[in-house]
């Protein structure tokens, strides 16, 4: 498929979810704190679009992303329908969507910040580039984690709470940490050698 052809797709389907967000969602400036990384995100691959393309696979996980995202920002992270009957089915403590978007933040950013630094900088593939990646996705762990603290003690308790989603877990914020952290060395180990082939391809072209 071409690459347009397959923005396209992906465009469309996140702006369904964008839309369906925005009907009655759980409290709106909530959705605006939860959604905005992901409008921000769009916002700057279109920009850099016509000077530098990704690869199709990063295309793919920032749709992704973005729509766990959306999905929280609709519910609020510690709402969300699902994991709510997951968790009284299972008698779980927790709703665990809150946890699904942690690893997340370290699942996709992985590979998006692993093609940056193979394609934009004198970088190689070994441990160095794996130990840098990961360590770059802490830093945006910990970055959006003082970003919630910060708008938590900001804002109203019952908004501060709803973004934060602690669910009352005194250790949420190193559970957040270490989920990305998870997320990012998963997300290397499963897709670096095909994410290799998908740039030797564009290499091939350019």
């Amino acid at each position: 498929m071409k690459q347009k052809d397959l923005l396209l797709i992906l465009g469309l389907f996140v702006a369904s979810f964008l839309i369906w967000s925005l009907i009655n969602p759980k409290d709106y400036f909530v959705w605006f704190l939860e959604v905005v990384p992901a409008l921000i995100g769009i916002t700057i691959l279109a920009i850099i679009y016509p000077k530098f393309k990704f690869t199709n696979l990063i295309y793919i996980f920032v749709a992704l992303h973005s729509i766990i995202l959306i999905v929280g920002g609709h519910y609020t992270y510690a709402e969300n329908p699902l994991f709510n009957w997951i968790r009284d089915y299972f008698g779980l403590s927790r709703n665990y969507y809150d946890r699904l978007g942690h690893l997340a933040q370290g699942f996709f950013p992985a590979i998006i910040l692993r093609e940056f630094l193979l394609r934009k900088t004198k970088l190689e593939r070994g441990k160095m580039l794996f130990f840098l990646v990961v360590c770059m996705v802490l830093a945006l762990s910990a970055s959006y984690e003082i970003f919630e603290w910060l708008t938590a003690i900001t804002t109203s308790p019952g908004t501060g709470d709803a973004f934060l989603g602690t669910q009352g877990d005194v250790w949420d914020t190193q559970w957040d940490m270490f989920l990305a952290l998870i997320g990012a060395i998963a997300s290397l180990l499963i897709f670096s050698k095909y994410h290799d082939k998908l740039l030797r391809r564009v290499k091939t072209v350019n």
